[in-house]
């Protein structure tokens, strides 16, 4: 008598549904683990994107997506100025952060070490920045478009406004490499202009740039990070960083009654 075949199960056991997606996930792991580890040692630019996307999303609910993602690549070349520079003066950056409605900031341990780098470090900024606004004209020129001039507005505004000499605005690190009466001379104007026009921010630069005032005067001839020498600038530096600071301010103001856009007939 011959015997019959019994039918197969084509259903797995479950042993094997339970070990199925370990196995998977454990073969994934190991062809991607790399990666992931990859993912992880860029946590750095990982948060510096994710804080530009919110920037663009604050801004965009008051300008509109298009004018804030133009409004946040300004401020990213204005900061990428800071970054480059610092890896110049031997400094490795913490990382870049963008803040809604205050900027942006790259974190760093040290400045380079001495008064001039600190200049170099703190003009760098506006340096790309006006660059990077100045190409932006052409391009309002050929278009004929308001758009391209209001942003390249907002762009020498923003990097003109950083060049207030006082710290922690890129002005004030300027000011380190200059002769200390500046730093009380930068103070008051911004008392001033707070007294003229009262913003709740200011009050917030108010204190931290009198107590950085305060500390760079107490400390003046003991240096930074050790340095006795920190404030010792020889007097071709300090032409030079007049020169450039200077010359950044005419450039910007020039720049903006270039690009200003008259809206009073829309009114």
């Amino acid at each position: 008598m011959s015997s019959a075949t019994l039918p197969t199960d084509p259903r797995p056991s479950p042993l094997r549904r339970a070990l199925g997606p370990l196995v998977v996930l454990g073969a994934f792991l190991l062809k991607f683990g790399k990666v992931g580890l990859l993912f992880l040692g860029k946590a750095k630019f990982l948060a510096t994107s994710l804080s530009m996307l919110v920037s663009i999303g604050a801004y965009a609910l008051i300008w509109g997506w298009k004018f804030a993602a133009g409004f946040v690549a300004l401020l990213f070349v204005h900061e990428m100025g800071h970054y480059v520079q610092l890896r110049r003066e031997g400094v490795r950056p913490s990382g870049m952060l963008f803040i809604p409605f205050l900027g942006a900031a790259v974190g760093a341990r040290s400045l380079g070490g001495s008064a001039i780098a600190e200049a170099r470090v703190g003009l760098a900024g506006p340096i790309l920045g006006t660059l990077a606004c100045l190409l932006l004209v052409p391009v309002a020129v050929a278009t004929d478009d308001d758009f391209w001039r209001a942003l390249a507005f907002t762009g020498f505004f923003l990097n003109l406004f950083n060049l207030i000499p006082l710290v922690p605005f890129d002005g004030g690190r300027a000011m380190a490499a200059m002769a200390p009466w500046m730093w009380f001379v930068g103070f008051g104007g911004m008392a001033l202009f707070f007294f003229l026009f009262p913003n709740p921010i200011l009050i917030l630069f108010l204190l931290l740039g009198g107590m950085e005032t305060y500390r760079r005067w107490k400390h003046r001839k003991d240096g930074e990070e050790g340095n006795a020498a920190y404030y010792r600038v020889t007097p071709a530096q300090r032409l030079a960083v007049g020169a450039v600071y200077l010359g950044l301010i005419a450039t910007l103001a020039i720049g903006m009654d270039l690009t200003f856009v008259d809206r009073s007939d829309s009114i």
